[in-house]
Formats: structure tokens, sequence, C-alpha cells
């Protein structure tokens, strides 16, 4: 939508994120992109062309990334015609899409979603005033932790009820681990019971982004787990399942995918999860260049002492994540690459 010929690139991990969906769609809207190095990867290579979203008819699969489908969203307002776009396939990440909805709404925009197909024609953004959520992903992390403390009594601000967030899930499934959210007029205040289920399985189709924290968290009860809708994964800042299994197994944790004879559905991936966290011998984990991964490996922490290495990754989503560690009476030292 921008004059000018622009080029995006990133980081080494960046550059081996998939695009080739994105880069697709736009193309069927008219925009002229090019891939610089491997195809189907940035970097790219931008340029202006006018005629730009006269075509509006697309289609996209709905099985990858929510986030090609919330960019492709954000700018249909803009287009000359607007976007009737087709989502093809198994919805993956649906309250990423709804949560993109609801937020242009508040804006001003007006859409139509019938079946697989979202029209939404051109009109112009209206400012008002938006109040942010606190991040329920992030809250994640301080729920995994009181689920592993001795003792809890936790208040987190800026959380509420009536979230648009899909991940605002988690308050019913931490419930399993034996924590009690109580709503007020902040945020939530986190409490503990000593019920918690010997075993855990849950679809986070809907919640890809829970999934390492629920990982880690049954790692460190011992709970047993079945986990799957974890197809987004692989194409995060990391492969996150690889990841995880790398390091959960050195602290004996088994994060294992089933064999398709054991699938309860036909074409669907499980995983198994057994063992129980030992930290006797302090553990070293890498953190992929991805600020889940050692947010999600730093709720062990109640489990005995730890090392993560290149903690500054949080930067991206949570740059205040060890000074609230701290806050929360956690003792950090900091070295060269590891804290």
């Amino acid at each position: 939508l921008q004059p000018g010929t622009h080029i995006l690139t990133g980081s080494e991990r960046m550059k081996k994120r998939p695009i080739g969906v994105l880069v697709a769609a736009l193309r069927q809207l008219g925009a002229k992109i090019d891939y610089l190095e491997e195809e189907g990867f940035p970097p790219l290579r931008i340029e202006h062309r006018l005629g730009f979203g006269t075509q509006n008819r697309i289609r996209i699969p709905a099985s990858t990334s929510s986030q090609y489908i919330s960019a492709l969203l954000l700018i249909a307002p803009k287009l000359s015609n607007g976007i009737q776009l087709q989502l093809t396939g198994k919805v993956v990440s649906k309250p990423y899409i709804q949560m993109t909805l609801a937020v242009m709404a508040h804006f001003g925009i007006e859409y139509e979603w019938d079946d697989d197909t979202i029209n939404i024609a051109p009109q112009e953004y209206r400012p008002r005033a938006y109040y942010v959520e606190a991040d329920w992903s992030a809250a994640s992390y301080f729920y995994a932790m009181a689920a592993m403390a001795e003792e809890v009594d936790l208040q987190l601000n800026g959380l509420f009820e009536d979230s648009v967030q899909g991940d605002a899930v988690l308050v019913s499934l931490i419930e399993k681990f034996g924590i009690s959210t109580t709503f007020n007029s902040k945020g939530v205040r986190l409490k503990k019971d000593k019920r918690v289920v010997p075993f855990f399985e849950y679809d986070f189709v809907d919640c890809p982004d829970l999934a390492q924290t629920f990982f880690v968290l049954c790692g460190g009860l011992g709970i047993s787990g079945l986990f799957t809708g974890l197809d987004t994964l692989k194409i995060k800042e990391t492969d996150r399942i690889a990841a995880m299994q790398t390091e959960l197994a050195k602290v004996q944790v088994w994060l294992s995918k089933l064999p398709p004879k054991f699938s309860k559905k036909s074409g669907t991936e499980y995983y198994a999860m057994e063992g129980k966290a030992n930290l006797s011998e302090t553990p070293v984990f890498a953190t992929y260049e991805d600020h889940r991964q050692a947010m999600a490996m730093a709720s062990l922490v109640f489990s005995g002492d730890l090392l993560i290495e290149n903690p500054e990754v949080v930067q991206k989503s949570y740059p205040d994540f060890w000074r609230d560690l701290v806050h929360c009476g956690v003792d950090i030292e900091e070295g060269e690459k590891d804290v």
C-alpha cells in the first residue's frame, strides 16, 4: 500500500519462517513481491503497484498461521474493493481471527463472516479510545509457577473475565492443576488448592501459544499428558515442539509423538508427555531466539536452580519478565549470556 520499494528481512530464524501462503494471497490481490533468497521465505522485495487490491476475491489455507489471515483482514478496509476472503480447510487458531475482527469493529469496521468466507467492504477506520488488555499468554507463565509453588496468593492486574483473547481459556485449564482464579476490579487473584489431576489431555488448536506452558507445567509436576492441535508450533520463532523435546529431556521429561495407529482422529498428530522434572543438577536451557521458550522454561524456577541462555529474547513480548520474577521473590544473577 505504501509508495516505493521496500525490503523486508529479519534474523536468521525469521528467514526460516514460511511466508509463502501470505505472499501468494497478496499476489492474488495484485501485489508485486519477489523472494530475494529462498523461495517461500524472507527476505522479500515489495514494490508499490497501481491497482493493488482491484482483485478482491482470494482463497487462503486456514490450517496455517492465523497471522497471515489477520494481516489480510487489517488491510482489507483500505483496498479499493475490500476483500472476500475464503478460508479453506481446517481453521486453526480461530480465536485470534475473531480477536482481530473484534478490534477492527471497535474502530468502526463492519464485516460479515458467512460460513467459510469473511467479507469486508472498503471503509475507513475511525479513531476511538481503546483499553489494551494484559496478555493472557504472558500470564500463563505465572499461573504455571503458581501451580508448582508450595503456597500462592498472587494478583495479576489487567486481565478480565470478558476477554477477547482465546488464551483466557487458561483460567479453566489451570483449575486441573490446583489453581483457582477470582476476578476483581483490577484483574485476577490466584489461590491454590490441593486438587490436581493425575492426567491432562487437551487440544490446543485454538490456543497454541499456551502449549509450551503446559508442556513445562506437566513436566514440572510429573503429570502425564496427551496434547494435540499443535500444527502451527513448528513454524513459530522456532520449531517449538522440537525445542521442548530437547530442553525437557535435560530434566528427564519426555515429549514424544505417538504413531498414527494411536491417534484418536485420522490425520491428527498426538504427543504424549511423561516423566517429572529433575533439577538436581542445574540445567542450562537454550531459548532458540524464542521469547515463549525462555519464559516457559523459567516456569520451572520453583522446582530448583536453572540457567536460561540468551534471556534477552523476552524483549519481543515481555521486556519486564525477569524484573517481575524478582518481584515475586525469585533470585536472579546475570551472566554474559544467561540468567
